[in-house]
């Protein structure tokens, strides 16, 4: 079979962690999420949740069968390997606060025998006075965070952030973080599902125990030279008529612009890689390879890299979020 050069949707695949909510069914109107729905993984090609194709040519293929039968024609010339898909979009709905936690990055990973993660968030939404948590306070200390840590005061000495609707967050692997109460975030990241807890707010899980957490683990991961980060605004970019292009994140992974939406416009595939869209508001349709694909609120897909270019056109105005390598 040829390869896949027309949008590529993908059935969501569910986590019900307990910290997670209702939102993603509410928000985006979808039936089947669990009562307690934490993450839909939107394109994923990780073991622990592979990503089904469902619609079309290639349905009921996983992405990582479809990324091993087309290799770059589908990943990009930019893929590190060009048979597995090398990142992971998620939603998260953040009812209760996550744990506090770190995960490698490609220094460290090797330490711990761990999948490196460096990650960003976009916020959707947010109840009032949400906060991210992300860094280490000035002067914290590896004895200071073993004393807290051992206390059960470690929240005193992370960083908090306020947060906003379309502002975004970098998270490099070694970065301590934590997502607050409240938030419902769009998140791009490696292909890993390494996570080390480094501390839970000295809570107990749903059988009235503490949750496991790894301590040595996380302070193998910790990156000790990065400063916490800062919210970023999405800074104007480029117009294409009526529409602007934003930058939002760049780093070593991927690179996430997001585009307001008002007319028509075809954007160029040059081959580097796959785009990966996922609509923030309003209502969209993706046009390339000849199919034709419709996506509400909420929905995600994937332009493969060997089509030549694709059509986004709106009948209201949107917002689209493009990733690429």
């Amino acid at each position: 079979m040829n390869a896949p050069k027309s949008p590529i949707v993908f059935s969501p695949i569910y986590k019900d962690y307990i910290w997670g909510g209702t939102r993603i069914a509410t928000a985006y109107g979808r039936p089947g999420t669990p009562k307690v729905c934490a993450e839909s993984w939107e394109i994923s090609a990780h073991p622990d949740g592979q990503s089904v194709v469902a619609s079309g040519p290639f349905k009921g293929q996983t992405l990582g069968e479809l990324a091993s039968a087309f290799g770059a024609a589908l990943t990009g010339s930019r893929a590190p390997v060009s048979t597995c898909f090398p990142l992971l979009f998620k939603l998260i709905d953040a009812r209760d606060r996550l744990s506090v936690q770190v995960h490698p990055n490609n220094a460290n990973a090797a330490l711990t025998h761990g999948e490196p993660k460096t990650e960003m968030w976009f916020v959707l939404d947010r109840t009032p006075k949400a906060q991210l948590f992300a860094g280490l306070a000035q002067g914290v200390t590896q004895d200071s965070l073993r004393a807290a840590l051992a206390a059960g005061t470690a929240e005193a000495q992370l960083v908090r952030l306020p947060i906003e609707p379309e502002q975004a967050l970098f998270i490099p692997g070694g970065l301590v973080h934590a997502i607050g109460a409240g938030c419902l975030i769009y998140e791009v990241q490696q292909n890993s599902n390494t996570t080390y807890r480094l501390f839970d707010w000295n809570r107990t899980g749903v059988d009235g125990k503490p949750r496991q957490l790894h301590i040595e683990e996380s302070f193998k991961s910790i990156d000790w030279s990065l400063t916490p980060p800062q919210m970023r605004e999405p800074v104007p970019c480029g117009k294409s008529g009526q529409n602007t292009w934003f930058d939002v994140v760049s780093c070593d992974y991927f690179t996430l612009r997001k585009l307001d939406l008002k007319e028509a416009v075809t954007i160029p595939v040059d081959g580097s890689s796959f785009q990966a869209l996922f609509v923030v508001k309003g209502r969209v349709t993706v046009s390339a390879g000849g199919e034709t694909v419709a996506l509400e609120t909420g929905a995600s897909c994937l332009i493969p890299a060997a089509a030549t270019d694709y059509t986004l056109s709106t009948d209201t105005a949107s917002t689209v979020l493009v990733t690429t390598l």
